[in-house]
């Protein structure tokens, strides 16, 4: 226990919380207590933070990501194209990556979210080409210095071209390398517990990329190491043809074969599941992650949240990779999904308030995290906080209201395990303008080969 001061995060403008009008008390990283209105706080020699211009959420939290990725936004070869043409387009240019130039995609990956509200991020690093085998180890490192809690998962994939998938023989690995390597990364850097700051989950990239006996092998490791798993699942038509072709079966009944169809399963995207595949989905307690603005800028299709939902499947927000996305702020993505699922299903089917619940409650879910995503006593101090006072805001009524429907974009204050990681809008110590300047250079020299 530490003998600072309980802090009192006082009289904010609007709060996602019930019963705290008067803002919230925390203590070493946790919510020890919620303030009514008309009331004070009943624990004593509290410190105050004014609150009364922010808007104060649970921080978000993005359960799906290619960090990576921030080094090839917008990339002329890969434009205008369908998944599986565009990743065959990406493919060689991240085999370019160097240990330098990953760093640096991190750094702006994980700043970009921590910017926009996020405070607890996973990412989907599956490229391996030789140089980078402590890729997880480098992203670790990142998250140490900038504060941000994270889920890394240790991706893979070993089915190349040759082997009949869809990536190119220079980012593959072999099954052997990979398990032992996920192994190492769990033992040296998964942390257990409510306070954990950094996990590990065990991640092959897709049915068109492993092999069955890799998908079998990290299904068993995790059980083995009691972490979870991660793959993306259902995104295109084109993963559901190679299925029927390669395996004879749908993309699910693929996953159930392979022993993932279960509560320590989260997947990326759920486009193209069935109405039986939904209630699987939901009896298993597998959860989705919904990635809005990557399924519409490739035309991927709608992930069906509603009927999700009513199959008892939950739901998280995904800002997945920096070049399908090309962004990494988690509350533009909160108001793309809300756009999107309101537009499919109506004014009277979804809110701001349910976008804002994927982006915490059902998001925190997605990770395994049931202390983070809620404003709740005993839950982590894990906060966002953004001020109205920009243009986009002016003449608005409700404050919640409006963090989604005028399109917030950028916290004024962002709190992780009880401390500040953004204050007035920037990331203490952090150069902004030398950071894009190596970055940008990174990314030219990977790109021109």
């Amino acid at each position: 226990m530490s003998d600072a001061k309980p802090i009192w995060i006082r009289d904010p403008l609007a709060i996602l919380a019930d019963g705290a009008e008067r803002g919230i008390v925390l203590k070493d990283g946790r919510i020890i207590e919620l303030v009514p209105a008309g009331g004070t706080p009943a624990t004593a020699d509290v410190a105050a933070f004014d609150a009364s211009q922010h808007v104060v959420l649970p921080g978000l939290i993005n359960t799906h990501h290619h960090f990576y990725q921030t080094l090839t936004r917008a990339l002329p070869a890969a434009m205008d194209r369908e998944l599986f043409p565009w990743l065959q387009a990406l493919y060689p240019v991240w085999a370019r990556m160097t240990p330098e130039s990953l760093e640096l995609g991190v750094t702006v990956a994980m700043s970009e979210l921590l910017l926009s509200g996020c405070t607890t991020t996973t990412d989907h690093h599956y490229v391996f080409p030789a140089g980078l085998e402590q890729s997880v180890d480098i992203e670790v490192g990142v998250a140490k210095r900038l504060g941000l809690r994270v889920l890394l998962t240790r991706g893979s994939m070993n089915l190349s071209q040759r082997d009949g998938g869809l990536p190119p023989d220079s980012v593959v690995q072999d099954e052997d390398t990979i398990l032992a390597d996920s192994a190492r990364v769990v033992a040296k850097h998964h942390q257990r517990g409510a306070d954990a700051m950094v996990q590990i989950a065990l991640a092959p990239c897709s049915p068109f990329s492993v092999t069955t006996s890799l998908m079998r092998s990290t299904a068993d490791l995790a059980d083995k190491l009691d972490v979870r798993l991660h793959t993306h699942l259902a995104e295109t038509e084109d993963e559901n043809k190679f299925c029927q072709q390669m395996y004879g079966c749908r993309p699910l009944d693929y996953l159930e074969q392979c022993g993932w169809l279960n509560a320590r399963t989260w997947l990326a995207h759920g486009i193209f599941f069935n109405a039986d595949e939904m209630k699987r989905l939901g009896r298993a307690k597998t959860t989705i992650s919904h990635c809005a603005c990557s399924n519409q800028l490739l035309a991927s299709g709608c992930c069906p949240v509603c009927e999700m939902e009513e199959a008892g499947v939950g739901i998280g927000i995904g800002v997945d990779g920096s070049a399908s996305n090309d962004g990494s702020n988690l509350m533009q993505e909160v108001r793309a999904a809300f756009l999107l699922q309101r537009a499919r299903y109506g004014v009277t089917k979804v809110s701001h308030k349910d976008a804002l619940r994927w982006a915490t409650r059902g998001s925190a879910a997605c990770v395994g995290r049931p202390e983070l995503g809620e404003i709740a006593v005993g839950k982590a101090a894990d906060l966002a906080l953004f001020k109205l006072d920009e243009l986009r805001f002016s003449g608005h009524g409700d404050p919640l209201a409006a963090v989604v429907l005028c399109g917030a974009h950028r916290a004024d204050r962002v709190m992780v395990a009880g401390k500040w990681a953004v204050v007035d809008g920037a990331i203490p110590g952090l150069d902004v303008a030398d950071l894009i300047r190596r970055h940008s250079s990174a990314a030219r020299a990977m790109q021109a080969g």
